[in-house]
C-alpha cells in the first residue's frame, strides 16, 4: 500500500520540478551530447586515418610468415656446429662495453655533480648553464649518439662505449647533483666548524652522505646498459648486438633465438646482482 501512494505521489509536476532543479540527473544536455558525439566522431577518424596511414592489416598477412620464423628458431638441431666462442666472445664484449660506458661516466659525472648542485655553486647563472650541458648529453638517446661515433670512428666497440658514456655522464651529472642538493646541512656545518675549507667540507661532510646514492645509481645505469649495449650493437658498435644483426640478415633464425637466450640470462644474471649490490649500499642488507 505504501509503495502505491509513493508511486501516486510521483506527479508530472514532481517530476518537472526535479528536472528543474537536478538536470543532470535526468541525462547531459544537449551541448554536452553534442561535443561527446563530435568527439567520439574526431576518436573514430583519427584511428581510421592511423589504420589507412600504416596499413595495420599488414599484421594479419604477415601471420603466417611469422610463424614460419618462430618454427625455424625453435629448431636447434644445429646447434653443435654454431661459432659459440664467437657468440660468448661477444656477449663478454657487450657487458664490458656497458661496464665501461658507465664507469666513465661516473667518474666525470661527479665533479659536474658537484658543479650542478645548488648548495655547492651559489651562481644562479651557472647552475642554469651547468644543467643545460647536461640535458644536451641525456637529451639525446644512446642509438643517436651511437650512429653519430659509428660514423666517426667507425664500427666496433668504441663506438658504443663513447655512446654510453656521453648520454650517461648527462643523466648521471643530473642525478648526482639531486643527492648533492639532498645532502643533510647539519654534518656539513660540522665539518665546517672545524676550520675545514671548502674542498675538505666537500669531502668530509657531503660526498660520505651521497656516495651510497651515486654507486646504487652508476649500478642501475650499468644495468640497464647491459640491455642497452644490444640494441646499439645492431648499429654498428660491436658487441653481440652486431652478430644478432648478422644472423637476422641470413635468416639463421634458430641461432637468433640462442642469441636472444643467451641475452636474456646475461641480464637477468645482472639484474639479480646489481640489486643485491644496491640494496646492501642503500639499506645496508
Amino acid at each position: 500500500m505504501s509503495q502505491a501512494i509513493r508511486l501516486a505521489d510521483i506527479t508530472e509536476a514532481a517530476i518537472g520540478d526535479a528536472r528543474a532543479r537536478l538536470p543532470r540527473a535526468f541525462g547531459a544536455p544537449w551541448r554536452v551530447r553534442a561535443i561527446r558525439a563530435m568527439v567520439a566522431c574526431a576518436v573514430v577518424g583519427w584511428l581510421g586515418y592511423l589504420h589507412w596511414l600504416f596499413d595495420f592489416g599488414k599484421i594479419f598477412s604477415g601471420l603466417d610468415r611469422l610463424w614460419v620464423i618462430l618454427g625455424l628458431m625453435v629448431n636447434w638441431s644445429g646447434f653443435a656446429n654454431w661459432d659459440h666462442a664467437e657468440i660468448l666472445r661477444s656477449m663478454v664484449e657487450t657487458v664490458a662495453m656497458a661496464f665501461l660506458g658507465t664507469l666513465l661516466a661516473s667518474v666525470v659525472a661527479l665533479p659536474l655533480g658537484f658543479l650542478g648542485a645548488r648548495n655547492v655553486i651559489s651562481s644562479r647563472v651557472f647552475r642554469f648553464l651547468t644543467r643545460r650541458v647536461f640535458d644536451v648529453f641525456r637529451g639525446l638517446d644512446q642509438l643517436i649518439w651511437a650512429l653519430v661515433f659509428v660514423r666517426a670512428m667507425g664500427l666496433g666497440p668504441i663506438a658504443g662505449i663513447l655512446a654510453i658514456f656521453v648520454s650517461d655522464t648527462g643523466v648521471l651529472a643530473k642525478l648526482y647533483a639531486e643527492a648533492i642538493e639532498n645532502a643533510e646541512r647539519g654534518q656539513v656545518d660540522g665539518i665546517r666548524s672545524t676550520g675545514a675549507a671548502g674542498l675538505m667540507t666537500l669531502r668530509l661532510g657531503v660526498l660520505p652522505q651521497v656516495m651510497p646514492v651515486m654507486l646504487s645509481q652508476a649500478l642501475y645505469q650499468f644495468e640497464s646498459n647491459s640491455r642497452e649495449a644490444t640494441i646499439l650493437g645492431l648499429v654498428g658498435a660491436g658487441g653481440i648486438g652486431l652478430r644478432l644483426s648478422e644472423r637476422i640478415q641470413i635468416n639463421a633464425w634458430d641461432q637468433v633465438a640462442y642469441i636472444i637466450v643467451l641475452i636474456l640470462i646475461t641480464v637477468s644474471a645482472i639484474d639479480f646482482v646489481s640489486r643485491r649490490v644496491r640494496a646492501r649500499l642503500i639499506m645496508g642488507r
